[in-house]
């Protein structure tokens, strides 16, 4: 079974993907909007990855969470569920195939941190870029149940890494 997308080789446009979406996004939180960041696997130079723009949406609040989902719904972006308490998360598709995701977290939120630690080791160590991108592809080639397979099987590579930095 496919992924959401099949695994590319790094595309250097990924980072000005990520910036036009932040210009197209960043009005919906208003005043509540603190930083949004690139994350994910499009967001480390030289590491292959589904080509979809990871986007971690830091807001003070989410009071105005069914706003924010309205909003963002025009923008072509769909509702997922939420990944954990203060973890809301969207996803946006452009002619079936998906393109972008944002996961909107209350600030001090602990997957803020996970996701910033671990994008910024893969950029700063080559080595453990390289195993986590052989990891991917294996997992790719070898997955028959889709994503949530897939998800799983890197768990574990993300979590010995994020061990490792405290």
């Amino acid at each position: 079974m496919s992924l959401t997308s099949d695994i590319t080789s790094y595309n250097p446009e990924w980072p000005a993907l990520y910036a036009d979406e932040v210009v197209r996004i960043a009005p919906i939180f208003g005043q509540s909007l603190i930083q949004i960041y690139h994350v994910g696997s499009t967001a480390v130079p030289g590491l292959s990855a589904k080509p979809e723009i990871d986007l971690l949406v830091v807001v003070a609040a989410d009071e105005a969470l069914d706003e924010w989902t309205a909003s963002i719904r025009k923008l072509g972006y769909k509702r997922g569920g939420d990944l954990s308490r203060g973890h809301h998360f969207f996803r946006r598709n452009v002619n079936g195939i998906r393109t972008h995701k944002a996961h909107v977290c209350i600030e001090q939120h602990p997957q803020i941190a996970r996701m910033l630690k671990f994008r910024d080791h893969l950029r700063s160590h080559p080595e453990m870029r390289n195993e986590y991108q052989s990891l991917k592809l294996k997992l790719e080639e070898e997955n028959t149940e889709g994503i949530g397979e897939y998800l799983e099987g890197k768990a574990p590579f993300i979590d010995r890494v994020l061990s490792s930095l405290d």
